[in-house]
C-alpha cells in the first residue's frame, strides 16, 4: 500500500482520479485534460501536452526536437524511438581537427525526430483527429502565453549563449519576463501547416524546403533527402525485473538501460532504511557502475559492439553487486556529452492506456538554429555523438547518437503500474533509480517520490546532492570515500513526473523543482 505521508518540505500533494496528466507546465497540463474533456485518451492528451509545451517551455523542447515514448493500451506495452538520424554529409573526416562534437549551429543538428512521433502515435492510438490535438498549442503561439518563472529564468540565462544567431534572436528576444505575455505567430502558421498536412510538410513538403534551404545558406549538409528518409521505428522495451515489479526502458540509443543495471544489482543486496547513508551509498556505487557501462557501450544499437543482453547477463550483475563494499569505489572519469534540458510527462485516462513520452531540444534551445519565418528551433542532438575514432557512438552518416531522454515504465504481474520520468540529461537514468527505489521499496507516493532531496553521480564520477541532503548523511558519504558536494544548481537534479495505477484510478506527482501540475478527474 502506498504511504500518502509527504514527510520532506513540499508545496504540494499527491493527485488522485481516474484521467491523470503530469507536465513540467501547467498550460500544457490543462491543454492534455482539454482533449481527455474531448474524449479523446491518454495518447491524444500526451501528444496535446507535448505539443502546447514546444510553446510555452521553448527553453527545453521544440518542434525541431527528438521524442521517445512507451505505451499501455490495455493490453501490451510498446516503445517508440524517434530520434532522428545523422545527415549523410556526416563523415568523420567532416569534423576532423576537432576533440569534440559541435554544441550549436548545423554541425550539431541531426534529422529532427519529433514530429515523427506526434504522427506515427496519433496514427496508431489516437482517438481524436491528428489536427484537433494543435488546438491549444495554436491558440498559445498566435495569441500569447504568460511565460512561468522558471521558464523566464532558463530564457533570460539563454540568451547570451546563442548571440551569434541572428533568426533566434529574432525570434525569441527580448527574453520576457516572468508573467509576460509572449507572441509566436511565426510558430502558429507552422503548427497549423503541420496539422494539416498530418505531419508531411514537415519531411516531405513546404516546411522541409525550408529547413534544406537554411542549411544550404548557413553551411550544413543536411538535405531533402535526409528529411525524407527519417522515420520513427517501434521498438520493444527491455524488462528487468525488481524485487517483484519489472522496470521498462526502451533499449539504445537512449540510457534507460543504465537504470536496469543498476537496479539490477541493488537487486543483490539487502534494501536499507530510507534515505540512510548505507542506502544512498549502495545506489551511488551501483549507478557508477552502469554510468560506466553507458558510457563505454551505449550507441546506436547497429554500431553497438556489446549486446543488450551480455550488459544485463546474470552472472556479471551478480559479479558486480558482490564487488560494492562498504567503501567507495574508484572509477576513471569518462565523459559522454550531458545536458539538463528536456520535457517530460505522462498521462493515464479511465480505460487503462498510460503513456510515458519524453521530449527534447537537448541544451537548452537546442543548436541555436531557428528556421527563418517558421518559429522552428532545431535541437542539437548531434553533440551526443563521440569523436573517438573506432568507439560505437563514433559520428557516421545515418546514425543516432547517444540520448539522453528515456521514459520509463513499471509493470507488476502483467499489468501497468506505474508510468514516469525524471527530465534532465545525465540525471535521468539515476532519477529512474530514485524513484522505483521509493516507491516500490519504500512504498513512497509519487508526490513524496518526486520531493525527497536527489544525488548525482556527475560525469567526472563525484557526486552531487541536494542543499537539502541532511549535513549527517553527506558527511556519512564522504568517510566512506565519495568524493561528494552539496550542488545549489537545482535544474542539475532533473524533474519528475510520476503516475501511479492504484485501485481504480490513479495517483499523481509533479516536481516542485519545475513548473510543473498534475491534474486530474
Amino acid at each position: 500500500m502506498l504511504d500518502f505521508s509527504l514527510p520532506y518540505c513540499s508545496s504540494r500533494a499527491p493527485v488522485v482520479a481516474q484521467n491523470m496528466v503530469s507536465t513540467s507546465q501547467p498550460l500544457a497540463t490543462q491543454a492534455g485534460m482539454a482533449v481527455l474533456h474531448r474524449g479523446g485518451n491518454a495518447v491524444d492528451a500526451a501528444l496535446a501536452a507535448a505539443i502546447t509545451l514546444t510553446v510555452v517551455e521553448p527553453c527545453n523542447t521544440g518542434v525541431g526536437s527528438d521524442a521517445f515514448a512507451i505505451v499501455w493500451d490495455g493490453e501490451q506495452l510498446s516503445g517508440l524511438n524517434a530520434s532522428g538520424r545523422a545527415p549523410a554529409g556526416w563523415h568523420p573526416s567532416r569534423f576532423a581537427g576537432l576533440t569534440t562534437m559541435p554544441d550549436t549551429g548545423w554541425d550539431s543538428v541531426t534529422v529532427p525526430g519529433g514530429v515523427s512521433a506526434w504522427v506515427a502515435l496519433s496514427e496508431k492510438y489516437g482517438a481524436l483527429p491528428f489536427a484537433d490535438l494543435f488546438q491549444s498549442a495554436i491558440r498559445y503561439a498566435r495569441q500569447g502565453f504568460h511565460v512561468g518563472p522558471v521558464t523566464a529564468g532558463l530564457w533570460q540565462a539563454s540568451m547570451p549563449l546563442f548571440d551569434r544567431f541572428d533568426d533566434f534572436q529574432a525570434h525569441f528576444s527580448p527574453a520576457p519576463n516572468p508573467g509576460q505575455k509572449f507572441m509566436r505567430p511565426d510558430l502558429a502558421q507552422t503548427l497549423e501547416e503541420i496539422a494539416v498536412s498530418g505531419g508531411n510538410s514537415f519531411y516531405h513538403g513546404h516546411l522541409a524546403d525550408k529547413i534544406v534551404r537554411a542549411a544550404e545558406q548557413q553551411g550544413g549538409c543536411m538535405t531533402a533527402a535526409d528529411l525524407a528518409a527519417h522515420q520513427a521505428d517501434w521498438v520493444t522495451p527491455i524488462d528487468q525485473a525488481y524485487r517483484g515489479v519489472i522496470l521498462h526502458e526502451l533499449p539504445p540509443n537512449g540510457q534507460g538501460m543504465a537504470a536496469q543495471i543498476a537496479l539490477a544489482i541493488l537487486a543483490h543486496h539487502p534494501v536499507a532504511d530510507l534515505d540512510s547513508p548505507a542506502l544512498i551509498h549502495l545506489q551511488i556505487e551501483a549507478m557508477k557502475i552502469a554510468i560506466r557501462a553507458a558510457f563505454d557501450h551505449f550507441a546506436d544499437p547497429a554500431a553497438m559492439t556489446m549486446p543488450v543482453q551480455s550488459l544485463l547477463d546474470a552472472q556479471s550483475i551478480a559479479a558486480a553487486a558482490s564487488a560494492i563494499s562498504t567503501r567507495a569505489a574508484p572509477l576513471p572519469p569518462r565523459s559522454l556529452p550531458a545536458s539538463q534540458d528536456t520535457v517530460y510527462l505522462c498521462t493515464a485516462d479511465q480505460d487503462g492506456m498510460m503513456v510515458s513520452f519524453i521530449q527534447s531540444n537537448y541544451r537548452g534551445f537546442g543548436s541555436g538554429i531557428v528556421v527563418p519565418g517558421t518559429g522552428i528551433t532545431l535541437q542539437n542532438r548531434g553533440s551526443g555523438f563521440s569523436l573517438e575514432p573506432g568507439h560505437p557512438n563514433e559520428v557516421g552518416p545515418g546514425k543516432r547518437p547517444f540520448h539522453t531522454i528515456i521514459p520509463g515504465f513499471v509493470s507488476a504481474q502483467g499489468q501497468p503500474v506505474m508510468a514516469f520520468g525524471v527530465m534532465g540529461g545525465h540525471m535521468q537514468a539515476q532519477g529512474h533509480v530514485q524513484m522505483v527505489s521509493r516507491v516500490f521499496d519504500h512504498q513512497q507516493n509519487p508526490q513524496a517520490a518526486s520531493d525527497a532531496p536527489r544525488w548525482i553521480v556527475k560525469e567526472d564520477f563525484s557526486v552531487g546532492v541536494e542543499p537539502t541532503m541532511p549535513r549527517a548523511v553527506v558527511d556519512d558519504l564522504g568517510k566512506r570515500g565519495h568524493n561528494i558536494h552539496y550542488d545549489n544548481n537545482v535544474n542539475t537534479f532533473g524533474g519528475a513526473q510520476l503516475i501511479y495505477k492504484h485501485r481504480d484510478g490513479y495517483v499523481s506527482g509533479s516536481d516542485h523543482r519545475k513548473e510543473g501540475h498534475a491534474a486530474g478527474f
